[in-house]
């Protein structure tokens, strides 16, 4: 059994009388601490994928499981305590408290969790051992997604999932934040998932998932990926 698997997972919205399917028959297979690439353009379900393995969404039809855990069953309150102790979320928008400092930040993910991670020893990991006491108005757009990945990965989850995580950021710090993740990875052994629409980063990762019209067009497996250093886009 893989660590995360999808199958035949299908997300049907009622939007009046109007039934629109965002996703449909979608089908993969995810190892443990394998750093995945999710990839499609605008419209083709990627996020609602997301939504659905991060418990922020439900399936209307098919199995989602997670660690021999399927997911998909879940009610209310498994998914609220699945999101709170499994999922560590990245967005394009890093979502920070503005008037608590980075380190501030971090505990407030790690108060919530069972096995958490030290808040310092998770900022200095990302890099920010001097700006832990700055507010986010004093930091950089990339210090801020460091902080929102530090808070992520304070609650020492299962899976690490990133929705365009370098969408906010100028090329050299995107590139930055995309090798934090990729590093987060290869010495955490966590499993990371990030979701874009920039085909350039299927050279980086272990596993590449084209999405296409809320189905899987492809499903590649990346012998040799890139350090995150080398890309281009």
């Amino acid at each position: 059994m893989a660590f995360i698997e999808f199958r035949d997972v299908s997300k049907t919205y009622s939007m009046g009388e109007v039934q629109v399917c965002a996703v449909q028959d979608m089908s993969f297979d995810i190892e443990e601490g394998e750093f995945v690439v999710v990839v499609g353009p605008s419209g083709a379900g990627k996020t609602t994928l997301l939504n659905m393995l991060g418990g922020m969404d439900t399936a209307t039809s098919g199995s989602i499981m997670l660690d021999g855990e399927e997911v998909s069953s879940y009610d209310r309150k498994q998914l609220t305590l699945y999101r709170r102790y499994d999922i560590g979320f990245v967005f394009q928008f890093y979502n920070l408290v503005q008037n608590l400092t980075a380190r501030e930040n971090v505990e407030l993910a790690s108060q919530i969790c069972r096995d958490p991670l030290d808040p310092a020893e998770v900022l200095k990991a990302v890099g920010l051992s001097e700006r832990m006491n700055n507010f986010p108005g004093q930091l950089s757009g990339g210090e801020q997604q460091r902080v929102a990945i530090a808070r992520a990965l304070a609650k020492n989850p299962k899976v690490l999932l990133c929705d365009e995580p370098t969408g906010a950021l100028d090329y050299r710090t995107g590139k930055a934040i995309l090798g934090l993740l990729q590093d987060t990875c290869r010495t955490t052994g966590k499993t990371v998932v990030i979701i874009t629409h920039n085909s350039a980063f299927a050279s980086i990762a272990d596993r590449i998932i084209h999405v296409r019209e809320g189905s899987v067009a492809s499903v590649e497996l990346n012998e040799d990926p890139l350090a995150a250093d080398t890309l281009q886009w």
